[in-house]
């Protein structure tokens, strides 16, 4: 695990009383859910943590820490919810949309690069910079390539990912929950049936046992097996592809009570508060911090416009169709869409195929492109000298 992640989820180390710290953090995530929940915000476990965190991580002095297992541990309930949704039909809808997963990733990433073409020149920033800032691959992915890149400005593309992040996961379900996606006579998806389903069996507490002792080793081999391997999100990835397979094998998952699902949002929610440090936004100018806004800003434009395009390509729902083009990552997105009555499982793979595409296709490709143009900017002053010699 990389220095980046360890601060992630414990900005203030204090290694002589961590207890606390974690203690402190837990009773102001638990608070801030309560209050969401009172104020009826949308999914108040994942958002309520995240902005009293969020928020504390500034004004309280108190060490602040989230250990990393207890995010784990919400991840890996989130992939075994979407595992368990998985159905034989469901497989094949999603195999007949592979095409468009292909071509919706391709057009979000076009869009994404031009957005930092008109970054790098507005902010006066670095062309690498602005590109590895605006790549929606994840923020641990991309502040790891950047560390990894020397003509990259980590602090520029932490505040571009960050202000992506924020944005999305603040004004996506605020969005999602308005009327603006709740048109009338709009009917479900034609292929969230299983989702639905088990959205309906949640609340059945009884229907957990025996079988929810087996799935869940199922679940915690699979992602300690997907960390082994190198899984882009391992922890959600990993359980998702352990508990569809056993699923589809004729041994049926049970469904996990409400309760359950709040608490991995809690435990998600905490950790993306703490991630989002206020300290790392007021380091930079005015001017770049509005840029990055208004660039997040165009991007969920974007994403809603390539949305509209998908439901003329196939019969999903709003909220599916958005949920499953947005950049906000693929625990947060299908938490949303579990909770706006969207189909998980397309989200979860619109979402899946643009992480792994982006992990297998462009990452590599973004790479032999920043060092070709480190190259390039090497021989520029080995051939000065020869043409004032010839001059």
């Amino acid at each position: 695990m990389s220095q980046t992640e360890i601060t992630a989820f414990s900005p203030r180390p204090d290694r002589r009383h961590p207890a606390a710290a974690v203690s402190t953090a837990l009773a102001i995530a638990l608070a801030g859910g309560l209050v969401c929940t009172i104020v009826r915000l949308p999914i108040p476990w994942l958002l309520g943590p995240m902005l009293a965190l969020f928020a504390a991580s500034k004004l309280v002095r108190a060490p602040l820490r989230w250990p990393g297992a207890l995010r784990n541990a919400g991840m890996i309930v989130v992939g075994y919810s979407i595992g368990m949704s998985f159905t034989y039909p469901l497989l094949a809808e999603m195999a007949r949309q592979l095409p468009t997963m292909l071509l919706m990733s391709v057009l979000l990433l076009l869009v994404c690069l031009i957005f930092a073409v008109i970054l790098s020149r507005l902010a006066g920033i670095s062309f690498p910079t602005a590109l590895t800032g605006c790549i929606p691959g994840g923020l641990s992915q991309m502040i790891v390539l950047a560390e990894e890149t020397k003509d990259t400005d980590l602090t520029v593309v932490s505040l571009l990912q960050i202000t992506r992040l924020m944005m999305i996961v603040l004004c996506v379900p605020l969005l999602v929950f308005s009327p603006l996606f709740h048109p009338a006579g709009v009917a479900p998806d034609a292929a969230s049936g299983a989702g639905t389903a088990a959205a309906a069996r949640a609340a059945e507490w009884s229907g957990l046992f025996p079988n929810i002792f087996a799935f869940a080793a199922v679940a915690v081999a699979s992602a300690w097996i997907g960390q082994r391997i190198k899984l882009p999100t391992a922890m959600m990835l990993g359980p998702l592809i352990g508990v569809a397979a056993v699923h589809l094998s004729g041994f049926e998952a049970p469904a996990l009570p409400y309760p359950v699902l709040n608490a991995a949002q809690f435990l998600i929610g905490g950790y993306v508060g703490l991630l989002l440090k206020p300290d790392s936004l007021t380091r930079k100018t005015l001017r770049t911090l509005g840029l990055a806004v208004a660039s997040g800003a165009a991007l969920i434009a974007a994403a809603g416009g390539l949305s509209w395009l998908l439901r003329r390509l196939h019969p999903l729902s709003p909220q599916t169709s958005f949920l499953s083009l947005m950049p906000g990552g693929l625990d947060q997105m299908s938490l949303i869409a579990h909770e706006v009555g969207g189909n998980m499982t397309i989200v979860a793979g619109y979402q899946l195929f643009r992480v792994l595409f982006i992990f297998l296709v462009v990452s590599p490709l973004l790479k032999l492109y920043l060092h070709r143009l480190r190259s390039k900017e090497r021989r520029k002053p080995e051939q000065e000298p020869s043409v004032a010699g010839r001059a």
